[in-house]
Parts: C-alpha cells; structure tokens; sequence
C-alpha cells in the first residue's frame, strides 16, 4: 500500500493493497474468433438481468476475475515493503505507516521478528485477453519477489510482470496457462453517471472471490493521491484485498479499477474509489506493449482558481473553481517556457478539451504523444488567447524543476519594508537564502512577518514564504512587491494574487483588498 494524506478529519484514505495473510488501465484485447465464448462481458450482454439481480452477470465475469499472491522481498524492512522509488508503500508492511491507522488492523500488520522472514501477501486482478494479460494495481506487486495468479477454478500460475506506473497506480501481469483463458472486455467510463447499479469484485481479506453491489456515488474525485486523479466513487462494499479487482457496469463490462477506500477504520463504510477505465485503456496498453507508460510533458505547476483570484486577475467570477487551471510556475526551458506561456496565465483548453481544473490539465497533457503539437487555449489578463505548444516527453522527475526551496523558518531580516496587507517584507540576502535553502538564482521578497488577523494572514500567507510575483508581473525585492501591491489598490481591483514559493512548490495566494489595508503595516 502507498502513503497515504489524511483529509482533514477523521477518516482514513487508503489504498486497498494486498492483504498480508501469512494498475489502473486496461485494454480490451481483440478476440480470436474462436475465442468469442470465452468474452464473459458479451456473454452478459446477450443475458441482460433486471436491476438488482446481478446472478447472470456474477456467473459469467467470475471466471476472468482473479486472486494474486505475492511474495515480498525478503530483505526488506515494514517500511520498505511495497514500496518504490517514488516514495510510495505497499502491502501490508506499509499500512503502520498510514495516519489514523489502529495499531494492529487487520492482520497485526508486520509481525515483530529478529530475522528477516518472507512476506506473502493477496490482491485481485482480471484477465482482459484470452492470451492471459492480466490488469491489476501497482501497488499489489511492487516490490515483489515473486508473484501467482489463482483462477476461480482453483488452478495457480506463476506470473510475469509486464510493466507497472506508480502515477496511475496500474501493473500488467502474463500468465502461460497452454488454453484460452475466459476474460472481459473493458469498457468506457465516460457515461457512468451517479445513481447506476455497479458490482465490484475481488479477494477481500484473502477470502477468495467475492461480489458486492451498490451505486456510483460520484465522478471526477480527486483524493489527494496521485496526478491524475479522477476516480469514481462508489458505496459497493470494498476492502483490504480488493485493489486490482473490477468494478463492473451492469453490461458486464469494466468501468473501473478498484483501489482506495476512506474509511475510519480500515473497513469498508461505503465510500470506495476505483480508476476509471477511460483512464487505465491507454496505461494499460503501452505497459503491455512496452512495459513503461510515456506521458506528454508541459512544464507547469497550476492550481485551481480560487474566487479571490479571479477578482485579482480580472477572470470570470461566475464559477471560478471550474474555469481552468492558473499557471503558478513554469519551468525554464520546458515547452510552455518556449511557447510563452507565463505564470498568471489561466489554461482553458487543451486540443478539444476543456480543462476545467488542474487534474484535468495533468491528464490531458499526460495522454498527448510527445512530439506532436497541441493547441492551448488559455486566458491572460481576463482575455482569451490561443496557441500552438510542442509537448515533449515527461522526464523521470517533473516536479524537480519546480522545487526552488523556501518556506519553513522566519528569516532573520534586516531593514524590512512595510507592503501593507499586513505584511513585512525582506530583501533576500544571502544569509536569508541560506536559511531558507534557496538557489542562487532566486528573486524576490521575503516575507518577515504577517500580522495576526491581517488579510494576509486570513488569506494564509506565512512568514518565510518567498514572494516572487504581483499578479502576473515578476517581483526581484521589496520595493518592486510594495510597487505593485499599491498598484493594484490604486485600479481598485477587489483583491491582490501573491505569487510565492512555499516548502519548495509555486502557488497563488488571493489576498482581499479593502478599505482596511490601507491602514495596516
């Protein structure tokens, strides 16, 4: 199981893992024709069942639904099990590490031992090619030894690792059976709608197949767990042991790929995510074609649009949040660098896409080709504009050109200047940038001091924050953020967007203009 973010109140978000007891995208292979009984989904079609009876259904996906068995590495440590080099966790060895997490659920997790001993742990899985190509999530078999795949009819196979992609949490797995393996047809995500009957399978706990039914509860969710979020939530009870396995639309085809619960306690309370299969048809395929996923690369860090912020920036007020996705930082050289997109720019659209929120921009470039060119619509100074970006290939580590530093410790200023808002600004000396762990090259104010109940600090600007722009105007020193700040006073503009650089990351700060900053140091 990866680290998991808890969500600001009791719950617990966590991976559903494979459960120790002693990924996302998949393509739906083009049948043989002799092969056609063997498509449990077109068999469910041709045997459709009424709303709340899922018998005909269950009988015929089961065969394709699988239980895998991994075998983790011996040498590793509770905190290194499941884990990769992006940081993440799994199985059961990482689930001490969640927050919120009762000592001990379920299982006792790793037990307290002087050697090292090997670790076996279970997820689910389903076929998607009679040839024995074999969805399930990246976290069930990272890090793994060694891996089988149990069937519903009781026969094992060891299993080959075709490819993983931690970003979509997504593995292919091929098994050798010497016959034509049943399996199902992944379907399209793009009509789920909330309300509709699904029905999720699995191996929940180790227990062996097993069906649960509920209705999608929502779209689009973004939990806080990887780039390109958008899960369907679902209240099909689904737990420990379930991730990999299907969710099902009443057509017996795959809309989703079950992965994540939030729950108090480690057990299914009804709130359930699986990836959806719009999302995992394109991973899928280039894992088991190539065993690595390659993503389209922009080069910017964006956040949604905050109501504030769209006051400051002159954007459109009606739905802000739904507007686009605001450009916090750009990295040097990238595409959007080249192609003179600028930080304060709002991306609108991508090709015939509309970006409606950052998750969506993320996903959007990540499934152009590299090296194709692609049109950006986007808003600069509340005016729509269009233009043509070169996207390149994703590098090993995007987010390292936007880690600058800053944040975490007040600086020790000297001859701080006064930039109303509540605020104090710095000059960034070199025992300033020191402190503060920045790169030579960095520009800005810091920020010395934010008076208690001031709009700055309502607004959550902190002490050590490195002030870097105005809006879409660049910030070097005080005296430039003091400048603009009283411009934008002066134009009568309802409120101010702080660009800064927090704990190494870019992001807009929308600060409230009122009659009362004029009177505030």
């Amino acid at each position: 199981m990866r680290n998991t973010r808890q969500r600001g109140f009791a719950f617990t978000l966590m991976l559903l893992g494979a459960t120790a007891l002693g990924g996302v995208p998949a393509i739906a292979a083009t049948p043989a024709a002799n092969d056609a009984s063997l498509n449990a989904s077109a068999a469910v079609q041709q045997n459709f069942t009424p709303v709340g009876d899922f018998t005909n259904l269950v009988k015929k996906v089961t065969p394709a639904v699988v239980s895998i068995d991994v075998h983790l590495k011996v040498d590793q440590t509770a905190d290194e099990v499941g884990g990769d080099d992006s940081g993440d966790s799994g199985g059961m060895g990482g689930m001490p590490n969640l927050p919120g997490m009762p000592p001990g659920f379920p299982f006792g997790g790793m037990p307290q031992q002087q050697a090292p001993q090997a670790v076996e742990a279970k997820g689910s899985g389903f076929i998607v090619s009679s040839t024995g190509i074999i969805v399930t999530n990246n976290h069930v078999v990272n890090q793994a030894k060694s891996v089988s795949v149990t069937l519903s009819d009781g026969s094992t196979y060891p299993a080959k690792v075709l490819g993983t992609d931690s970003r979509t949490d997504l593995a292919v797995l091929k098994i050798s059976a010497g016959r034509p393996l049943p399996y199902v047809d992944i379907g399209s995500s793009a009509n789920v709608q909330p309300g509709e009957w699904v029905v999720a399978m699995g191996n929940p706990f180790g227990l062996g197949g097993s069906v649960s039914a509920g209705i999608v509860s929502a779209l689009g969710r973004d939990i806080g767990d990887g780039p390109y979020d958008r899960f369907i939530q679902v209240d099909a009870p689904i737990n420990e042991g379930n991730s990999g396995g299907p969710l099902f639309d009443q057509r017996g085809e795959v809309i989703g790929v079950n992965t994540a619960i939030l729950s108090p306690t480690g057990g299914s309370v009804g709130i359930g995510f699986a990836i959806p299969s719009d999302q995992v048809k394109r991973v899928v395929l280039q894992l088991e074609n190539g065993g690595k996923v390659v993503r389209g690369y922009l080069g910017v860090a964006a956040q949604q649009v905050s109501p504030q912020m769209a006051a400051a920036m002159g954007l459109p007020t009606a739905n802000p949040t739904a507007d686009g996705a605001l450009i916090a930082a750009i990295s040097k050289n990238s595409p959007a660098d080249r192609a003179g997109l600028k930080p304060g720019d709002v991306i609108t659209g991508v090709n015939d896409a509309t970006v409606t929120n950052p998750s969506d921009l993320a996903a959007d470039i990540a499934n152009v080709d590299p090296g194709h060119d692609t049109s950006i619509k986007y808003l600069r100074n509340g005016k729509p504009q269009t233009l043509s970006v070169a996207v390149t290939t994703m590098p090993a580590n995007p987010d390292a050109a936007f880690q600058q530093g800053g944040g975490g410790n007040q600086p020790q200023a000297a001859v701080p200047g006064h930039a109303g808002l509540g605020l104090t600004l710095a000059p960034l000396t070199p025992d300033i940038r020191s402190q503060l762990n920045l790169p030579a090259d960095a520009n800005g104010a810091v920020v010395a001091q934010v008076k208690p109940n001031s709009v700055a600090d309502q607004a959550g600007i902190q002490a050590g924050d490195l002030l870097v722009g105005v809006g879409p105007a660049n910030v070097a020193n005080p005296d430039d953020a003091v400048n603009a700040i009283n411009a934008a006073k002066k134009s009568g503009s309802p409120a101010v967007a702080l660009r800064i650089i927090r704990q190494g990351q870019a992001l807009f700060v929308g600060v409230t203009l009122n009659k009362a900053t004029n009177n505030q140091g």
